[in-house]
This record gives structure tokens, C-alpha cells and sequence, in this order.
């Protein structure tokens, strides 16, 4: 047996990048400790999230962020330092980056060896897109973990995504977020919010339906208007939550042997060799009615 130790972070990072960086450094020699191959760090983990999220689809909240996260380069020195610190760990942490005027909310996966892989973020929530660009692919890069593919936050709500990066041979898949709490029917304890339900759900199905190892980081605290929900937790391919950090700062660490672990939940029932991609209607307009 090949045991791969996965960790995820929930926890609460903000505008000032020194801060950030002394947080990432504390999370890595903690996980390091523990033996850790795979760290995954929140969303925007390198800069903070937005303090809102702008007037949404609805426009029923008029509201503009009072700053906005500093733009980096993806070969820039602050994942330089990042990688400096992953060392021998794969490190995935999230950033606003910067190409030429461009703004993408981004997942850089990073080792000592540097930046093996960006991800721009595709499904952008609610005001998002005023502020960066979507991104427009999903690919799988090659770790010492295995085949690793990102998503970030309301990637994960898209079944499309996590879909083509099974297809492409993801043995392991990391979403990162900063994901919030609900703005309308709030709850009063986060516990039973019900976006923090949909964040679980999303989170186990993904995971089961695709049969993955999904390892999901997330903010905590609050951030401007918003309330993060945190549970970071590490998933098994069979929709099992295997270790989790609850709604408050911690950090969620499993051990898997990734192959047995896929093996197992394939050997019966393979959810990606008996699909039947013929009889699926992938043109179909959602704005017309759904034919039977």
C-alpha cells in the first residue's frame, strides 16, 4: 500500500499579502508535520476575496467592493515564495492573477519546483464577472500526488467541470473557495446555512458522481459583507467524507492509498466507462423547454 496523506485548509485571508504569506507558511510547516503531500489553501488565499459581490443578476444589492485584490503575476515573487515554502509538497493556493490588463481569479499548483499549473476560474457567481475574466478550460496536471485537477468555488456547482477533468484522468481533484453564507434567509449560526448545506452537497457529489478523491479548502470568518462557511474536508471517491474542519479556522487531513481507493469504487460500478454520451443532448438551450 501507498498511503498519500491530503490536507485542506479553512481559513481567513485578507488584502494584506505579508500576512497571507506568514499564514501560508504556518499552514505548510503544520501540514509538513504531519506528513502532508497535498495541501490545497483557500480561494483568493494570496490577496483576500471581494468585500461583496456587487449588485448580482438581480440587482438587488447595489453595493461596490471598497478595494479590490492585488493583481500578480503568475511567475511573479509571491508564488515564488509560495513554491519556496511548498518545498517537497504540492501546495494549491488561490490568487487574482494578472495577464497584461486582465484580471482572473485564479488556483495556481505549486511545489518547489515552481508553478506547475494555473487554473482560471470559468463560472463566476453573482458580480464576480465585473471585476475578472472567466477563464475557459479545465485541464489535469501531473504530481507526485498523481494526476491533480483544480476547480474553484462555484466551479464545483457545474458538473461539466469536475466531469472533463475525470475525463482527463484526474485521480484527485481540489476545489478551493470562498464560499459564503446565504445574504437572503440568513441563519443565525452558520452550521445551518443553507448555501453552507449546498457547499457539503456539492462537495460529496462531485466526488461520488465522477469517483475522485476531492480535497475542498474554504475561507472562514467574514470578509467586508461577506460570511465564509469554511468545512474544508477531504472526500473519498465514494461520496464519504473523510476528514472535515467544521465552519471555524482548522485544517482537514486524510490518508488514502489514492490507487486502492479508486480501484475499489470503480471495480463494480465505473461511472465514467458506462456513460453513454450518445443519448446525451449536450446542445440542448436551457431557455426552451426540456424535450422528454
Amino acid at each position: 500500500m501507498t498511503t498519500t496523506t491530503l490536507a485542506a485548509v479553512a481559513g481567513s485571508f485578507g488584502r494584506d499579502v505579508e500576512e497571507n504569506l506568514a499564514a501560508i507558511a504556518h499552514h505548510v510547516a503544520a501540514a509538513r508535520l504531519r506528513g502532508v503531500s497535498l495541501l490545497a489553501l483557500p480561494e483568493a488565499s494570496l490577496g483576500g476575496y471581494l468585500s461583496v459581490l456587487g449588485r448580482g443578476r438581480d440587482g438587488s444589492h447595489d453595493e461596490a467592493p471598497d478595494s479590490l485584490p492585488p493583481a500578480m503575476d503568475a511567475d511573479g515573487p509571491e508564488l515564488r515564495r509560495v513554491a519556496a515554502l511548498a518545498g517537497d509538497l504540492t501546495v494549491v493556493v488561490g490568487f487574482c492573477e494578472a495577464d497584461g490588463r486582465d484580471r482572473y481569479n485564479s488556483a495556481a499548483v505549486v511545489s518547489g519546483d515552481g508553478v506547475l499549473h494555473v487554473h482560471r476560474k470559468v463560472h463566476q457567481p453573482l458580480g464576480e464577472d465585473l471585476h475578472y475574466l472567466a477563464g475557459d478550460r479545465f485541464a489535469v496536471v501531473e504530481t507526485p500526488v498523481g494526476r491533480l485537477g483544480t476547480l474553484i468555488c462555484y466551479d464545483k456547482a457545474f458538473p461539466e467541470g469536475a466531469r472533463s477533468l475525470a475525463l482527463d484522468g484526474a485521480e484527485v481533484v481540489t476545489c478551493i473557495s470562498a464560499w459564503p453564507a446565504s445574504r437572503t434567509a440568513t441563519a443565525g449560526d452558520v452550521a445551518d446555512d443553507r448555501w453552507r448545506h449546498r457547499f457539503d452537497l456539492f462537495d460529496r457529489t462531485r466526488a461520488l458522481e465522477n469517483q475522485v478523491v476531492w480535497v475542498s479548502a474554504n475561507q472562514t470568518g467574514t470578509f467586508g459583507s461577506l460570511r465564509f462557511v469554511g468545512n474544508a474536508k477531504i472526500v473519498g471517491p465514494g461520496g464519504d467524507v473523510r476528514a472535515e474542519t467544521g465552519t471555524g479556522a482548522g485544517m482537514a487531513v486524510a490518508d488514502l492509498d489514492i490507487r486502492v481507493e479508486l480501484d475499489t469504487a470503480r471495480r463494480a460500478m465505473f461511472h465514467l466507462r458506462d456513460r453513454r454520451p450518445e443519448a446525451y443532448d449536450v446542445t440542448a438551450d436551457p431557455r426552451e423547454p426540456v424535450r422528454a
